[in-house]
Parts: C-alpha cells; structure tokens; sequence
C-alpha cells in the first residue's frame, strides 16, 4: 500500500509542475509565438514559397530568349545563326566584357577572335571566349545554355570537316560516353532540400528555447524558484516536470511544422523539373519518430545551459550560441558528401540528418540504422539529463544574483 501511495506522490509531483509550467506559458505571447505560429507555420510557408519562385524563374530562364552580347559577330555568322536557332538573341557588344560581368549587367558575354573567319578557311582550330562568373548561381543555366549551344556547333562543323575529307565523324572521338543516370525523381530532389533536416531540428530548438530559459534562469530572476525547491519534493520530480513542458512544446511545434509541411509541399513544383517530392504523412510520422529522443536531448542541453545564466538575458545569449551545434551535420553533410557508415547513425543530430536524408531520396532506413539512430540519441539525452540533474541539486541554482 504504501509502494502504491509513493508512486501516486511521484506522479503527482511530476504532474504538478508540468500542467503549472505549460500553464502559465500558454499565457506567454514570446512563447506561443515562437512555439505555435512564427516557426511552425511562417517558415514552411516562406521555404516553399522561395522554392517555388527559384524553380519557376529556372524554368522561364529555359524557356525565354536569352539576351547575350556577343563581340565580334560579324565574324562568325554561321555561328550566331546557330546560337539564335538556339533561343539565344545576340545584343550589341560591350566595351569590357569582364567589367559587365563583374557589374552584373550581363550574364554571360561571348568574343569572337577578329581571325576567327581565316582560320576557319584553313580548318584551323577557332576560339570563342565565354565571359561569365561561376559565383553567382543565378547565372548558372544561362553559362550551361550558352556553352551547350556553342560545344554542339562545334562538333557539329568538326564532323562535316571530317565528312568532306571522306573520314567517318567517328575518327575524331574514338571513345564515347554513354551516360547512365541512376538518380530517380525522388532522389534528385535532396539536391533542393538538402537543409530540410536542419530546418526541422531548428523548429525543435525555437519550440522549446523561450521555455526552457523561463523555466529556470527567468525563474531564477524572478526569484520564484527558490520557494519551488523549498517544497518537499526531490528535485529530479521538478526538473521531470519541466522537461516535460519543454518536450511538448518542442513536439507541437515540430508537428505543426510537418502538417505545414504536407499542405503546402504539394504547391512546389518539383514535377516540372523531373522531380519527385513526398513531403506526406508518411514523411512526417517517420520524421518525428526520428525526432522523438532528440526532443528529450534538446530539452535537457537548454535547460542544462539556461541554469547556467543569472538572468533571462544571459540564458539567451548562451541557448543562441548553443543554437549553431545543429548546424554542423547538415553544413557537413552539404560540403563534405560522405558514404554514410553504421556508427554515423547512432551520432545525435547527424543520425537524424542521414535518417531524413535518405527517407527523402526514397532509399528508406533499415531497422538496424534506425534501432542505432533512436539508441545514440536517447542515450546522449539521458547522460545529459543526469547532469542537469545532478545541478538542479545544488543549493547555489536557486539563488538569483
């Protein structure tokens, strides 16, 4: 009887302080905002809406005349007949080609050389500069049109030149590469939404943050957690109870995220681009059982950070530097590809990365990577929920000052 009555005082306890905790922050606006509606719901509207944009400007950038200036057309007019044909409208020539580049007031600039028409009559080999700046992206389907456009023609007029000397074109490219894509229309979509894992792990970290400094250096400030631990209940039950405010607040925002998600990621476009996108409730419910120990470690990293701080202000600048640690996997994983190995799963946040990944390409999780993926991180959140618990006992973390 008396095992019973002292698991009741336990839930109790637990009980207690999570319904008080998510009580009174569903009463703070910072906090809702950032839990419920900033986050969750504004952010995947602006991502597709950004993608959405990116992909149709891609695609009216293909389809659309392209306006290049070309010195020296006059030079060669079988070839601005063919760039034409091409889609391309050659414009008046520009004093320095690399300056007007440089300023950004043409994509792409071609030269043609003044001897270009004497070397060709001795069959001769002729050049064609391409001016163009491999840092800005937008340009890029403009560079890969243009120099398509010229690398045909020129194998073209070779392979006529090798025809009318009574040689077969084959002569001239003994090898040939017959390309064998095996990218899907699934997979080919990692390639746009490579951040995506990123964005769902800072939708955790923004659900719970403003909670997780109030629940103890803004309580600390306000001198409200001294007369919590005076009551007698140990201070793990207290720090339960929190945590567990924390966690779902972190999940209902994560969750409304993937809702948001699975609406408006039918509206991209993929399709048009030989894409194909699965942003469904299959997608979700996989990516939040990923998520699910990740919450348990995120809560219990802030709350470990926050108890830290003397005040709600320093909590703040502490929990935002903590806020650049989810950032690695995904930056790594973007920069650095790497083959994905056993052990790389049960490594908290690049598990997860990997787990999203590879559900977005279609490729699936096996049972083992996910067992290790769910193991690695929940155990990280305990050994760092141990050692927030091991602080909430001390005497010094109620004192403001």
């Amino acid at each position: 009887m008396s095992a019973v009555s002292s698991k009741v005082r336990r839930t109790g306890a637990v009980l207690t302080v999570f319904l008080k905790e998510v009580r009174e922050n569903l009463r703070d606006r910072r906090t809702l905002m950032s839990a419920f509606l900033t986050g969750p719901l504004l952010g995947p509207l602006l991502f597709v809406m950004l993608v959405s944009v990116q992909v149709n400007r891609e695609l009216d950038k293909a389809d659309q005349p392209l306006h290049v200036p070309v010195i020296g057309a006059q030079y060669a007019p079988h070839l601005v007949d063919a760039l034409k044909e091409g889609g391309i409208v050659p414009d008046a020539p520009v004093a320095d080609p690399g300056t007007a580049v440089h300023k950004q007031d043409a994509d792409v600039v071609l030269r043609i050389a003044a001897d270009y028409g004497k070397a060709w009559r001795k069959g001769e080999p002729v050049q064609v500069e391409m001016f163009y700046d491999s840092s800005r992206q937008d340009t890029r389907s403009a560079v890969e049109r243009v120099g398509k456009l010229v690398e045909t023609y020129a194998r073209q007029q070779g392979a006529m030149r090798l025809v009318a000397r009574g040689l077969s074109p084959g002569t001239a490219w003994p090898v040939q590469v017959a390309k064998r894509d095996q990218a899907t229309p699934q997979s080919r979509a990692v390639l746009m939404f490579a951040m995506l894992p990123y964005f769902f792990v800072i939708t955790l970290f923004m659900g719970g943050m403003y909670l997780a400094i109030d629940l103890t250096a803004g309580e600390r400030e306000r001198q409200s957690l001294e007369p919590l631990f005076a009551n007698p209940v140990a201070r793990w039950k207290i720090l339960v109870g929190k945590l567990a405010a924390i966690c779902v607040f972190s999940l209902t925002s994560l969750a409304i995220t993937l809702l948001a998600f699975a609406v408006v990621g039918r509206f991209i476009p993929a399709e048009k681009l030989g894409m194909e996108l699965d942003l469904g409730w299959h997608f979700a419910g996989y990516v939040l059982l990923l998520m699910l120990p990740l919450v348990m470690l995120l809560a219990a990293l802030q709350t470990l950070v926050a108890a830290f701080a003397k005040s709600y202000r320093e909590a703040q600048t502490y929990i935002s530097l903590l806020m650049m640690v989810p950032l690695i996997p995904s930056a790594l994983l973007a920069f650095l590809p790497i083959k994905a190995q056993a052990w790389m799963y049960a490594v908290p946040l690049l598990g997860q990365n990997l787990g999203i990944m590879q559900q977005l390409r279609g490729d699936g999780v096996s049972g083992e990577q996910l067992l290790l993926c769910l193991a690695g991180t929940l155990a990280a959140a305990l050994v760092a929920a141990a050692v927030t618990a091991q602080l909430y006992r001390s005497e010094k973390l109620a004192i403001s000052g």
